[in-house]
């Protein structure tokens, strides 16, 4: 069966989740020993290895996403102190929902985050389908109201996907509304694999968020 053929339906009903599953048992013999490095490094700081989150995913439910701490441990406190106490940076906030100059992100979590290793954690919210390995960006519950579109809750969000390598770093939160309903339209196995593939250029040109 070639790639073209491995499409529609059968693809997005089957397929696609066992790759998914695939991928994972022959990179956890790897990733695993790297995670626990970087554990051990995120944790020289005296806080917790890993941080967790409410996120939506397919059909709105709520999941526990998993990631490797790259911020201090009172992030939530001092975002709201940052924001409250700087208009361009609330205003950054509202239109992208991230901060190109985060003051919260630590020394080690630069470096995570720069290479993307902070998420790693998240294949095991792959493996228990919560998320796909390509799919939508997860966003957090609150985000939902500034989120236009519906696509996303038809699909598992990804771990990688259209945005992430298309327009990482630039474009309004609700833009990715648009990514994520092409995706949708045009999910196929050569789809993924282009995604996966142009994702490790991405990481290795350090441009992660």
């Amino acid at each position: 069966m070639t790639p073209a053929q491995i499409g529609g339906g059968f693809y997005r009903r089957r397929v696609k989740r066992w790759i998914d599953l695939a991928l994972i048992l022959l990179a956890a013999p790897f990733v695993l020993p790297l995670v626990l490095l970087l554990a051990l490094l995120v944790r020289s700081d005296g806080g917790p290895a890993f941080y967790t989150q409410d996120r939506v995913g397919r059909g709105g439910k709520i999941f526990r996403l998993y990631k490797l701490r790259s911020m201090v441990t009172d992030a939530d406190a001092r975002l709201a102190a940052h924001l409250a106490a700087d208009p361009a940076m609330r205003a950054e906030w509202a239109e992208s929902q991230k901060l190109k100059n985060d003051p919260r992100i630590t020394a080690v979590g630069r470096f995570l985050r720069k290479t993307s290793l902070d998420e790693l954690p998240q294949l095991w919210n792959v493996f228990k389908g919560d998320m796909s390995l390509v799919g939508p960006r997860p966003m957090m519950p609150q985000q939902r109201p500034l989120y236009p579109g519906r696509a996303y809750y038809r699909m598992r969000p990804g771990l990688t996907g259209p945005w992430q390598v298309s327009d990482r770093n630039a474009g309004s939160f609700a833009g990715r509304a648009e990514y994520d309903t092409e995706y949708h339209r045009s999910m196929s196995f050569l789809r993924d694999f282009t995604i996966l593939v142009l994702t490790f250029w991405v990481v290795l040109r350090g441009t992660g968020y």
